[in-house]
């Protein structure tokens, strides 16, 4: 018997209802509920057919607009976490299909130009109305509530996806140094989240795409970074005299540890590594922020996405008027068509305009337009959707004449 298999999210378990579980029941089609797949293979399905999804591909993972086709975009990075989360929980016994679903979701929630393009549009929220913005909250939202897809009859719905998968992307942050990672007991209302790593994740899967998603980048962001000539030889030879047991490239980082983390894992002790390999992870992560994050040659990345994000958002502030908003964005088809039309068509998935047709949305409304603070989520929502190239191509039409 698998180490884990008695803990896995399977029907027997205790959790299992809970894990399940929807916010309303799934519309049946045409020709009945069919039974080929399970719920988290259906939630798998419905995450790569959104639109969130396909967008990722174009999305900075660390380095922005790289001209080598090799560099690791978001789409890369979340096929790295299935891999090796799929791993892991193979060896140990717990349901694939739930790692499959929830690291193939994990990143939905993620803005524009990475973890920087997160802090700027965070900024903006604070300022605006006293709210962080952070991707694995945004991700819980991008899935309950922004993502949509059109059922038999074309009428577009939420996503509607099991509280496990749900759970597993609010909970993944992989920020935070722990080993010994064990799930939480507690059924909670997920909107209850306050801040990254609040709570632990609620199945042992979730704790498995957690972990899976710090091996992923470490080792990945250092081939990068030398790729793009932020790393030199004397760099490369430094950490690896640092970590003589494993030599400093990704496959062999991954491998080594995975390796670690199935053979120390256990019920009573948790999803951990051991003090070799935890200590081997801290040496890498700690590199790369002195050597890759903090490079002075990111900075000016940062400033010009601080730049872009700030003049979108204020572009469209200024058109709120209450009920005159979609009049006022529309006029502005005038001077910027894209953003005019673009915004404009998005909110009318989520907010009582006369350009929402009822016949074709079976959604929640979820901004109420007559109310600023709402509106301004609206924007900064609607930014955190966009790609790389989107949001330059949107800057350019507003300073272009």
């Amino acid at each position: 018997m698998k180490k884990f298999e008695n803990v896995g999210t399977f029907e027997k378990n205790e959790k299992w209802e809970n894990a399940i579980k929807r916010e309303a029941e799934l519309y049946a089609p045409i020709y009945g509920k069919s039974t080929m797949r399970t719920d988290f293979d259906r939630d798998y399905t419905r995450v790569i057919n959104c639109n969130a999804y396909r967008r990722l591909k174009h999305k900075t993972q660390v380095f922005f607009a790289p001209q080598n086709d090799h560099i690791c975009t978001r789409i890369e990075h979340v096929n790295l976490v299935e891999s090796i989360s799929h791993t892991i929980a193979n060896y140990l016994g717990l349901n694939t299909e739930l790692t499959k679903a929830i690291s193939t979701a994990h990143d939905l929630g993620h803005s524009p130009f990475g973890h920087q393009g997160e802090k700027i549009l965070s900024s903006i929220s604070e300022r605006e109305y006293a709210e962080k913005f952070w991707h694995e909250k945004n991700g819980l939202k991008s899935v309950d509530d922004i993502e949509l897809i059109k059922d038999y009859e074309g009428i577009k719905r939420n996503l509607l996806l099991t509280y496990a998968v749900r759970d597993g992307i609010i909970s993944h942050c992989g920020e935070i140094d722990e080993n010994g990672l064990k799930p939480r007991n507690e059924y909670i209302d997920l909107k209850d989240y306050k801040y990254p790593n609040e709570y632990s994740p609620y199945t042992w899967e979730a704790c498995v795409v957690k972990i899976a998603d710090k091996i992923s980048y470490i080792g990945r962001d250092i081939a990068d970074a030398k790729q793009m000539k932020l790393l030199s030889e004397k760099d490369i030879n430094r950490i690896d005299k640092l970590t003589e047991h494993v030599r400093i490239n990704n496959s062999n980082i991954i491998n080594y540890l995975v390796v670690d983390l199935c053979e120390n894992s256990t019920v009573e002790e948790g999803i951990k590594f051991s003090d070799e390999a935890f200590e081997t992870i801290n040496l890498i992560k700690k590199f790369n922020y002195d050597k890759i994050y903090r490079n002075e040659k990111i900075k000016p990345t940062i400033r010009y996405f601080t730049v872009l994000m700030t003049e979108i958002f204020y572009t469209l502030k200024k058109e709120w008027n209450g009920r005159s908003t979609i009049f006022n964005l529309k006029r502005m088809k005038r001077y910027y068509p894209i953003l005019s039309y673009e915004f404009t068509n998005w909110l009318s998935n989520y907010a009582n305009t006369e350009d929402r047709k009822e016949d074709t949305y079976n959604n929640k409304i979820i901004y109420d337009l007559n109310n600023l603070e709402d509106y301004c989520r609206a924007i900064i929502d609607y930014m955190a959707g966009m790609t790389d190239n989107y949001i330059v191509q949107v800057y350019n039409e507003i300073v272009s004449f």
